[in-house]
């Protein structure tokens, strides 16, 4: 079993290809932003799937090659967790109605290029898996309701990993799972659903680079201050807060080693430690403290003493496993196998009503 994964990235796009469940190949095709810079969503795409194509021929590969391609899900509407076959349908709707215009969406319609329907083209657990219960929907005024947009790929995948060496069905477990990257997502998966978890792009603990939870007052008065047009305010929230805003990086190991000897960077590092572990902690109390395992997994998670350092605020609430890494190319890959094997039925994504 051959299986081409595709992970488009802003600069490069990552690819994989397993044989037989082993990773054989990592690449990262790269793409020049200057020549992008002009080109409309549906351009970056044949381009990229060109430069993909190129690639594989240069390595002995053609699509005729491999069983499957799996892809990063783009930003869809909400859906449920699960591996889904990509059609026409899903393509159109990532190149022309997505929410937002991020690389991920790139992921499938490059899949469809490079298939050329000759071979099935999956994704799994994008980032817009919807599973919250009524309760965590509310915000407290009803014109605006919370998203569910979070790392989910990543935290499904350990989720099942944690259940399998523990033994036990993940519809019988319950889990707080803390995705530490650039983006900051702390769930509650209880019986197998993800029934509650911040909006990484908006919400939770401050991160490397955004912000998280702001006082919205203040935030009004920035947007009617006249200072900041609404992009430039919406980049300094999602990509030029947290660290960054602070301390002027948002390298985790350089604001670790720069806390050894400056107070303000030992103060901000704290308080980013404070907040993750405080969104943890209101997650097992929504699971009534009843929860089988803490999970930390992403980037941040590979540094031990940052990973200490929560440790130190939640050890008492239950196990902790530390899962480092995203592994989102294995993700993916085991996403297709579970289908091509008969362990999962694809899904196909309904888009009727959806303008």
């Amino acid at each position: 079993m051959r299986i081409l994964i595709i992970n488009p990235g802003s600069t490069s796009t990552k690819i994989g290809i397993y044989e037989n469940k082993e990773l054989k190949r990592k690449e990262y095709v790269k793409h020049s932003p200057e020549e992008e810079e002009n080109m409309t969503v549906r351009q970056k795409v044949e381009s990229r799937a060109k430069t993909i194509e190129k690639f594989l021929a240069t390595n002995g590969y053609s699509a005729e090659d491999f069983d499957a391609v799996a892809c990063r899900g783009g930003i869809l509407p909400p859906l449920e967790s699960g591996t889904y076959q990509v059609d026409e349908d899903m393509v159109q709707y990532l190149l022309q109605k997505s929410m937002f215009d991020h690389p991920s969406n790139y992921a499938a319609p490059i899949g469809m290029a490079l298939s050329k329907g000759e071979i099935p083209v999956f994704i799994t657990d994008p980032v817009s898996v919807d599973e919250l219960c009524p309760e965590a929907r509310l915000t407290g005024i009803p014109q605006l309701k919370r998203l569910s947009l979070f790392h989910a790929l990543n935290m499904k995948a350990v989720a099942r990993e944690v259940a399998k060496e523990m033994g036990a069905d993940i519809k019988d477990l319950t889990f707080v799972i803390a995705h530490l990257g650039g983006g900051i997502s702390v769930g509650l998966q209880a019986k197998g659903k993800m029934i509650d978890v911040n909006n990484s792009k908006d919400e939770g603990p401050f991160g490397p680079n955004r912000t998280g939870d702001l006082p919205v007052g203040d935030v009004v008065e920035k947007a009617f201050s006249g200072d900041f047009a609404e992009k430039e305010l919406i980049k300094r929230y999602s990509s030029k807060g947290g660290l960054i805003a602070y301390l002027g990086t948002d390298n985790l190991l350089d604001v670790l080693e720069k806390s050894k000897y400056d107070n303000k960077a030992k103060q901000v590092l704290e308080a980013m430690i404070y907040q993750i572990a405080k969104e943890i902690g209101g997650l097992c109390a929504a699971a009534g403290g009843d929860i089988d395992a803490i999970i930390l997994t992403g980037g941040m998670a590979y540094n031990s003493d940052f990973v200490e350092g929560i440790k130190t605020y939640i050890s008492n609430f239950g196990l902790v496993v530390v899962k480092p890494g995203d592994n989102e190319l294995l993700s993916l890959a085991q996403g297709a196998e579970r289908v091509l094997e008969g362990e999962e039925e694809a899904k196909h994504l309904s888009l009727e009503g959806i303008a």
